[in-house]
């Protein structure tokens, strides 16, 4: 079964630079594990026209749709509530949440703090085990938040929950003694005889002083996968170049 996977990350601090991301290669390593390959990555701010419509496109257009950022306490904090508005339903306070939130902070759950407790109408939880403020999926959409440690912490507990697709399956031949460019041409043929796969090359240059290129062949089509990496071997023996598998060491 092939499943395809999105991303929506929201913050005007990512778009200013002022917060680098660093959820994509989680997420992405994750999803490839349990062959929901992410295909689309969007950066948008925190602006409600904006969310709703990047949310009700992208949820038509992906089986799963993943957003992090803007589920916190402040005013800023939109996400949930654009969300709702995407689905068409109530943005209300889930009862269970508002109850496990209000013994966490005591008396300190003020009115900000409640925010966190709203969910769109008909939402599941996504648990966090980290500051106990869970995401939630509501259809294929699943809210996260953008602190790292929290956004893993909220995935580790959704995965399990995800319906699989075919495992996304790679070979990699690396090579120290040819370029890119000398393996473009023959390349370009390779990928248009697997169009299905995902055939790339990433040149390296190492501190030490060593350079070349990485070839890599990647999809769910596994006996694909594993022709066009016996090409992309081949190419590289054809070119005079001396092919080693996987990655060049760091």
């Amino acid at each position: 079964m092939t499943r395809t996977a999105a991303l929506i990350l929201i913050g005007n601090e990512i778009l200013s630079g002022r917060t680098r991301d660093d959820n994509i290669q989680f997420l992405a390593t994750g999803l490839g594990e349990l062959g929901i390959p992410l295909r689309e990555i969007r950066v948008i701010p925190d602006v409600q026209a904006t969310i709703v419509t990047t949310v009700t496109e992208m949820r038509a257009r992906y089986d799963e749709v993943f957003t992090t950022g803007g589920i916190g306490p402040t005013h800023d904090d939109i996400t949930a509530a654009c969300v709702a508005e995407a689905f068409g339903v109530p943005w209300e306070f889930h009862q269970p949440t508002f109850e496990l939130l209000s013994k966490q902070f005591g008396e300190n759950f003020n009115a900000a703090r409640q925010r966190m407790a709203k969910f769109p109408r008909g939402a599941t939880p996504i648990p966090n085990s980290v500051s106990g403020a869970p995401g939630f999926t509501i259809g294929n959409v699943h809210v996260m938040a953008g602190v790292p440690r929290i956004m893993r912490a909220m995935f580790t507990a959704l995965a399990p929950t995800l319906q699989r697709g075919l495992p996304v399956m790679s070979r990699t031949w690396h090579t120290t003694t040819l370029f890119e460019g000398s393996l473009a041409e023959e390349l370009e043929h390779i990928q248009t005889t697997y169009p299905h796969l995902d055939i790339g090359s990433y040149p390296f240059h190492r501190q030490d002083g060593r350079r070349g290129v990485a070839l890599v062949a990647k999809g769910q089509d596994e006996a694909a996968v594993i022709k066009a990496a016996e090409a992309i071997y081949e190419l590289i023996i054809k070119k005079g170049g001396s092919p080693v598998e996987g990655e060049a060491p760091p």
